[in-house]
């Protein structure tokens, strides 16, 4: 969100030096203007990259499982390549590439935060997985990957579109096919794994956040291109509606991201093996 308030308030280079501010390390410049946005970015994104840092180190020696041991490695990683595309897109005046690299590194940051969060949980360590075999196809956990992809992209597409390297309507043609890959992951979900709590309940979030998103992504729309094309600055409705519509896309994505993984657990996929019998005629094992 304090990203989003920098693009939407225009003052991504507010603060033009980097990984200085002004030329200092450690001294407050004055929050007036948009330096209160860009500083307060960067101050939120120590404070971020201080919590990772405490975060790989106790998991990495508190943690048996091996596994979760480098995810939480892969999270600093990331949270660096996060701080470094930042300082890039600074020292580069703000190159609609690397600014929306930025942004879509943010969001694979906040996934894997999220999912470090349901691994280590409670729920997560104490439950008997109900499992339930997949025999459809696709199965719902490909839905679930596929739902990943497409907002994946529509993540890039909304950042190039607001970093100016794109125009608006690839962003609003692909939410068409976000909205009926999301419903058709969400109501496969909903109706056949209904008493799997664990697929249900993000399901259910997922289906009620891509509506609030779409009326959200058509609220940024009129604010933005329809009635702020030709204002001298960024006017309120616009910056609120495009830094909430951010928000909201990233809890979407962090939510189907918890799906697949509960899909993964509790709803296999079922394989089916051919092996041929004397006679010549298959059966099913």
């Amino acid at each position: 969100m304090a990203g989003a308030l920098v693009t939407s308030n225009d003052a991504g280079l507010s603060v033009p030096d980097w990984p200085t501010s002004f030329g200092s390390i450690y001294k407050m410049p004055q929050m007036v203007g948009g330096i209160k946005y860009e500083h307060s970015h960067r101050m939120i994104a120590e404070f971020v990259g201080l919590l990772t840092i405490i975060l790989a180190i106790w998991t990495w020696r508190a943690e048996k499982r091996r596994w979760l041991r480098w995810l939480g490695i892969a999270a600093l990683g990331t949270v660096i390549v996060q701080g470094v595309l930042g300082g890039l897109t600074v020292l580069f005046f703000l190159p609609a590439p690397i600014s929306s690299a930025h942004a879509a590194v943010a969001q694979t940051f906040f996934c894997i935060a999220v999912a470090i969060a349901v691994f280590t949980g409670r729920a997560w360590l104490k439950e008997h997985p109900r499992v339930e075999l997949d025999t459809r196809r696709p199965s719902l956990f490909t839905l679930a990957l596929l739902s990943i992809f497409v907002l994946y992209v529509q993540l890039l597409l909304g950042a190039m579109f607001r970093h100016h390297g794109l125009s608006w309507w690839p962003h609003v043609a692909h939410a068409v096919v976000v909205a009926t890959v999301i419903s058709w992951t969400a109501i496969r979900a909903i109706s056949v794994y209904s008493n799997v709590d664990a697929v249900k309940r993000p399901a259910v979030l997922m289906l009620g956040l891509m509506v609030g998103q779409l009326c959200l992504g058509f609220f940024a729309f009129i604010a933005r291109v329809m009635w702020g094309h030709d204002a001298a600055q960024p006017e309120l409705p616009m910056v609120i509606s495009t830094v909430v519509h951010v928000a909201v896309g990233a809890l979407l994505l962090a939510t189907t991201v918890v799906l697949a993984i509960q899909v993964w657990r509790h709803v296999p996929v079922s394989f089916e093996e051919r092996v041929p019998r004397r006679s010549g005629d298959p059966v099913t094992v």
